[in-house]
């Protein structure tokens, strides 16, 4: 059982990717929920949370958007960001973001041990789950920057 609502739970994630992001690049998103669900980005970084209520966050994005927040981040011209350079950027990204969150909400009934994280690439992937699963869903936008946040209980 989630200790928070669902809304809340959005919100904290969200607003640490955002902080995120904001420090490390100066870009400010908008935070809203989905209109529809649809689907993971060509770049995706996943990280699992162990502990009383197991689940995963996962961060989707074009590999365009990431390699812009990596240029803004480390001063790189966007041209001279390499695809490694982006893979990096999104595991840091959510790494960062996951600290974040439980450094918020790290309590007795929202404890987290975080794993490495980890990521995948490809077009046309979409997440399937099974029944009782819950699935929180953020989309963050800031010019033509476009993030998918997936938080997943299960």
């Amino acid at each position: 059982m989630i200790a928070y609502t669902e809304d809340k739970i959005g919100y904290f994630f969200a607003d640490a990717l955002s902080e995120v992001i904001k420090t490390t690049s100066g870009f400010s998103f908008d935070i809203s929920s989905p209109v529809s669900d649809s689907g993971l980005n060509e770049m995706t970084g996943i990280m699992c949370l162990y502990g009383n209520n197991p689940g995963m966050i996962i961060l989707s994005a074009s590999e365009e958007a990431v390699r812009m927040i990596c240029a803004y981040m480390t001063g790189t011209p966007k041209n001279d960001v390499t695809s490694a350079d982006a893979d990096d950027t999104l595991c840091e990204l959510i790494n960062m973001t996951a600290g974040n969150v439980k450094s918020r909400i790290n309590d007795e009934q929202q404890m987290y041990t975080l794993s490495t994280p980890f990521m995948i690439r490809g077009y046309s992937m979409k997440m399937l789950t099974k029944n009782r699963v819950t699935m929180i869903t953020r989309v963050l936008k800031c010019d033509n920057l476009t993030l998918k946040l997936k938080i997943v209980f299960y």
